[in-house]
């Protein structure tokens, strides 16, 4: 925190071009996709998914060639080349960013079950944010997740920001920053933050057996086998999968009474805390990620930092990217057609912008930063830095 983001910007490029491993003379891996394999949004299969199309042609290219300098320049080099099956497209740029866009609208969807939306957002709160699936991982699902990290690397060295929506958690997880127990399960899961916070406030057992009383109704807990009419909550919890588990051995057989009430409230605690830092899961990723970037990176960088760097801002700043635009053949800021366009993008919605971008290079978001200084042109960085507006082909002017 002592370190302004922009000096870690400078130093993070510098060591990404230093531990660059694949030169010029090494042709780029390519691998082939089959968009009629997702014809209209629907994917019939995880199998079929742009994502595991990917994942099984990269998985016998050895990682450092996919080590390549930060992207500069109007086409500049990437991770790898992309042709689909029956289209003609022309350079490497809008293919590779139209991959990364589908592969995020992928992992946050149902076809793949990497991510799962935060239970929080059941209840309107971090609506549409995810984090890791917090359950056992196979083999498949773990050369998966190693993926998932190489794409958060790649995107890195391509500066194209992901349109991915992972809570505070995933981030702190992925730099090694311990969880807040109070702030990050309030912010995955409210319903089990309000829960637990119950039986922590709880001041006499009257009010116990009331709260208990109240779980009966919602058929959460049993009756107590002292008492056959006096209903009590068990050492049992739901995990954010739906699964039922018990928080101590033969936790299935003990209720929560005045005595133990705490340790239950802090076995619930802990249960959520582990699922959101998914030992697991996050060891995938951070292999992955290891792969494209050197990992002492992460010890310099925030989590909102490493979020920032990696999926850019959710929105458009209008101001920031008309002062990063450059007007070729002629053209200038003061031409009145030119003027009409940015009052047209005034106008927009953030969706609406967003379909913009999307529209103009194939990706959704814009760098957080860009090395443009007062906002004079930029020629070294990707598009959409500068966004260049040109006159139509075979005219002299606007």
């Amino acid at each position: 925190g002592l370190i302004f983001y922009d000096t870690k910007v400078i130093v993070m490029n510098r060591v990404l071009n230093a531990t660059v491993q694949r030169t010029a003379d090494h042709a780029a891996p390519e691998i082939t996709l089959d968009p009629l394999e997702i014809v209209g949004g629907e994917i019939r299969s995880s199998e079929n998914s742009y994502f595991c199309q990917a994942a099984r042609q990269l998985a016998c290219v050895p990682s450092s060639q996919l080590c390549v300098k930060l992207a500069s320049g109007g086409d500049p080099t990437y991770a790898f080349n992309i042709r689909f099956t029956g289209e003609e497209v022309h350079g490497t740029s809008g293919s590779f960013r139209h991959f990364l866009w589908q592969v995020c609208k992928e992992l946050q969807s149902s076809s793949l079950s990497l991510l799962l939306l935060c239970p929080s957002s059941a209840v309107n709160k971090n609506k549409g944010k995810y984090i890791l699936t917090p359950s056992p991982i196979t083999y498949a699902e773990e050369q998966l997740l190693h993926f998932f990290g190489q794409l958060l690397g790649i995107a890195i060295r391509a500066d194209v920001p992901l349109p991915l929506d992972l809570l505070p958690s995933f981030w702190k997880t992925l730099v090694g920053e311990p969880l807040d127990p109070d702030v990050d399960l309030q912010e995955a899961d409210i319903l089990t933050y309000n829960y637990v916070k119950k039986f922590e406030n709880i001041n006499d057992e009257t009010e116990l057996e009331a709260l208990c009383a109240e779980i009966a109704s919602q058929h959460l807990a049993t009756e107590s086998p002292d008492c056959p009419n006096k209903p009590c909550c068990k050492f049992t919890y739901l995990t954010m999968t739906g699964e039922e588990v018990e928080l101590c051995p033969r936790g299935r057989h003990i209720p929560v009474g005045w005595e133990n009430k705490d340790v239950y409230a802090a076995a619930i605690r802990s249960l959520r805390l582990r699922e959101l830092q998914t030992p697991e899961c996050m060891t995938a990723v951070r292999a992955g990620l290891g792969a494209i970037i050197p990992l002492q990176l992460l010890t310099t960088l925030t989590p909102l930092e490493m979020e920032l760097r990696t999926c850019g801002l959710p929105y458009i700043n209008l101001e920031f990217l008309k002062a990063h635009t450059m007007y070729q053949v002629g053209l200038m800021e003061t031409d009145q057609h030119i003027e009409f366009f940015w009052s047209a993008l005034e106008m927009f919605t953030q969706e609406e912008l967003c379909k913009f971008i999307k529209f103009a290079c194939n990706q959704e978001r814009i760098p957080f930063t860009c090395p443009c200084k007062d906002g004079g042109p930029d020629t070294a960085h990707v598009p959409p830095y500068p966004m260049k507006i040109a006159p139509p082909d075979g005219a002299a002017g606007g």
